[in-house]
């Protein structure tokens, strides 16, 4: 049985996953080791004027001071306008969010670490805090970063000819959006382990991180060493949705400790330092104005963005990425001519931005979403056939769109057409009228989007990153006993490329995934790759394993060839052998001849050997693009403003599916996702800028009984770019469901004229709409 592309294979890191085999951050044990604690800014913005270490125990305690040969985390961009910001992994002068590093403690057991962090005396008088990013645009706000003169981190600007449409246009739609700020909240937080090797000469990290070569760049520029000082391991990794792809300042202040102690020191994130001081995403602001003829085919948009970075640039994406992708990304799927969009990247008194599955676009595509409902409801049709006259057709593939995105491949419109059919538009409507006789109020949603995926050099290079990811490396290897090796410089974390990458090297190699194995994560023994982000495993890892793997499987005919006596055109590879008619020779006699008796090779044999390694960029530099649309189904109660999912429908294109096992649970998971961004989650802030939200009793995540029987299906349009036809398709479910969903919630609540405009949907803010409602037609009488 193949083990292939296409293949449903179980995943093979399941094992250990599920057994209490894997070994996270917090399972590594070394000789010697201790524990460290972080002593975190009690205020949002603040001047340090003393920091006290206890008496006796000053060896134990390290501040900005003690660091002081520790380069500031620093994101340049060659963007104009653009302010960069110096993050010290210890708060040197000033803090700028609760929660920021002050000190870090070491002891040989946590609570130790912890009991000594109570002990240190932290003296910072209180500064106003910048929280409200619309606010924090004006010229008379508090100051964060006090040389920039303002807080903005970038603004960008897109320029058409709007001003014509607003005398012309027959419908114009004004609306303001909003999305809350969320946590990530992956399984196991950040956590970091370091130790010096005086054997190696090198700085050994064990981190949980989705980008382990990165992260070697990032603390040798830092810390001041050579990189081949710094070995970087990624061991397994409980999930990171993006959090974990940038450099964090607990990684430089316990690699630094390490190294000064001479011991390896630990630390562990614990969920309340994530809900308070790790980064945040999401939170947007949106000024839209749509123009669109009688039947609502959309002629154009002008948009105003704000996006609340916090307080520092994360390196190497900078705080500018979210709102570079909001502003790029937000016509989506849609088809028209004219578009004019400002955004704004806002420094406030809150932790940094980091990217979050799908970076910017669950914000856009819930602006966007939301847009075509209301320009629908202006022209009194129905919104999913108003969607499918606006979207790109089949037919103008590959289409460049407004702001030069370029769609490979795709059939948009049928997305929308498969979700009505699936989800029964026209029976939903003839129960929904009964259900309002009933006093039900139901309600239905749809949402769609475009997923720009392996963004390529040529994109990253116009957000004037510090570092330009490009291409990946991978090498695949057959060992002395047949059995196949493949190494990569990306990671998994519960996206299963253990698995998946295993199945492109069995396409070539025809060996069964179990006589695979897949070593990942480790800078000291991978080629080079910038890791995992932007759903760009499978295009580009992929693609480095399938050219190697092929290459590979060259040779391995050649030696076929010359040990079945034929010609290397005549061997095919078959169940793990190598076959010229009905006689075969086994990779294991191959590999025997290569290692262990070269006597049985020609003397002019290829001495390149059975191991590969390639790089890999798609044939074009803008990323591929995958589709998908939503279909919500849901009940609202006016009386409470709960929200219950009746039904969810997802109708994706990713181009060839490698495991549409695995593909299913990348679904779902980002479909869960998706619906705590639209009813649950939300980082609330007072007006000191002290965080509400420190605990799950306060930040709430959905759980099964939130989540609805999700139902999927897929098309598989493939790129013609990539190998394999392969696209990105990690975060895709993650970005429509707030735009499905409040579609729905809205539908539903048409009688009672609300229209809600900011997530999450909560029951208080439901009703809160309802009232308001109340409120209007009371006036109105």
């Amino acid at each position: 049985m193949s083990t292939g592309i296409g293949q449903r294979v179980r995943r093979k890191e399941d094992r250990r996953l599920l057994t209490g085999q894997a070994k996270f951050v917090g399972d590594i044990r070394l000789p010697r080791q201790w524990e460290a604690a972080f002593v975190r800014s009690p205020v949002a913005h603040g001047r340090i004027r003393a920091v006290r270490k206890p008496a006796g125990l000053e060896s134990r305690v390290f501040t900005a001071a003690d660091l002081s040969d520790v380069r500031p985390i620093r994101a340049e961009s060659s963007l104009p306008s653009y302010n960069a910001s110096d993050q010290y992994p210890l708060a040197k002068d000033k803090v700028r969010f609760v929660g920021e590093c002050v000190a870090i403690c070491i002891a040989p057991t946590r609570a130790e670490a912890e009991d000594l962090a109570e002990r240190v005396e932290v003296e910072i008088d209180p500064l106003p805090a910048v929280v409200d990013a619309l606010k924090a645009r004006s010229p008379d706000s508090a100051l964060v970063h006090e040389e920039w003169g303002n807080n903005l981190f970038l603004t960008t600007f897109f320029d058409g000819d709007i001003e014509s449409l607003r005398k012309t246009a027959p419908v114009v739609v004004e609306r303001e959006y909003a999305t809350a700020r969320q946590c990530m909240n992956p399984m196991e937080g950040k956590g970091t382990l370091a130790h010096w090797d005086e054997k190696a000469g090198q700085l050994v990290v064990y981190t949980s991180t989705q980008v382990p070569h990165l992260i070697r760049t990032g603390l040798s520029e830092f810390l001041g060493l050579d990189q081949g000082q710094v070995r970087v391991i990624a061991p397994d990794v409980g999930g990171g949705f993006g959090y974990k792809c940038v450099l964090q300042p607990e990684e430089l202040s316990v690699s630094w400790v390490a190294r000064k102690t001479g011991r390896p020191i630990r630390w562990t994130e614990d969920r309340r330092e994530h809900l308070v001081a790790g980064a945040n995403t999401r939170q947007h602001h949106y000024r839209i104005t749509a123009f669109a003829t009688e039947t609502g085919r959309l002629l154009g948009l002008d948009a105003e963005i704000t996006v609340d970075v916090g307080a520092y640039s994360v390196w190497p994406f900078t705080a500018c990425l979210e709102a570079a992708q909001a502003g790029g990304n937000l016509p989506g799927p849609y088809d028209f001519g004219i578009y004019r969009c400002r955004t704004w990247s806002v420094a406030t008194n809150k932790p940094a931005f980091t990217p979050y599955r799908g970076v910017a676009r669950p914000g856009v595509c819930f602006a966007m979403e939301l847009t075509i409902d209301a320009i629908a409801r202006a022209v009194g049709r129905e919104p999913s056939e108003v969607r499918k006259e606006n979207l790109v057709p089949a037919a103008k593939m590959p289409y460049t769109n407004v702001t030069k995105k370029f769609y490979d491949s795709g059939d948009y419109p049928r997305s929308v057409a498969e979700a009505e059919k699936a989800i029964d538009l026209k029976g939903f409507r003839l129960r929904q009228e009964e259900a309002r006789r009933q006093g039900r109020y139901l309600g239905i949603g749809f949402s769609t989007f475009t997923e720009q995926s392996a963004h390529g050099t040529k994109v990253f290079a116009a957000w004037g990153l510090p570092l330009v990811p490009g291409y990946d490396q991978a090498m695949v290897k057959i060992t002395p006993s047949g059995s196949v090796e493949v190494r990569s410089g990306n990671h998994s974390f519960g996206q299963g490329l253990e698995t998946t990458l295993a199945q492109v090297a069995s396409e070539w190699l025809t060996v069964d995934v179990d006589r695979i194995s897949v070593v990942m994560g480790d800078t000291g023994v991978t080629p080079y790759s910038t890791g995992a982000y932007a759903s760009r495993g499978m295009v580009m890892s992929g693609g480095a394993v399938s050219k190697a793997a092929e290459v590979l499987a060259g040779r391995v005919r050649r030696h076929a060839a010359h040990l079945l006596q034929c010609k290397s055109e005549d061997v095919r590879l078959a169940e793990g052998k190598a076959w010229c008619g009905e006689a075969h020779v086994t990779l294991e006699d191959i590999a025997r001849a290569w290692y262990l008796r070269p006597d049985q090779l020609p003397d002019d044999v290829e001495t390149a050997g059975l191991e590969v390694t390639e790089g890999y960029k798609p044939d074009i530099d803008t990323g591929v693009f995958t589709y998908a649309t939503h279909a919500a189904i849901v009940e609202v109660d006016p009386d409470t403003g709960r929200v219950a999912i009746e039904d969810y429908f997802i109708f994706e294109d990713c181009g060839r599916r490698v495991n549409p096992l695995i593909l299913e649970g990348q679904a779902f998971g980002g479909a869960a996702q998706g619906i705590g961004t639209a009813l649950f989650e939300e980082v609330l802030y007072d007006a000191n800028g002290q965080p509400l939200t420190s605990t799950l009793a306060d930040y709430i995540l959905p759980g099964p009984a939130e989540l609805p029987h999700f139902r999927l299906r897929h098309a598989e349009t493939l790129s013609p770019y990539t190998r394999h036809g392969i696209k990105g398709v990690g975060e895709g479910a993650a970005i429509a469901p707030g735009g499905a969903i409040v579609n729905a919630v809205n539908d539903a609540l048409r009688p009672f004229g609300v229209e809600l405009n900011s997530i999450p949907a909560t029951p208080d803010k439901v009703l809160g709409a309802l009232l308001a409602a109340r409120a209007r037609q009371e006036a109105a009488k």
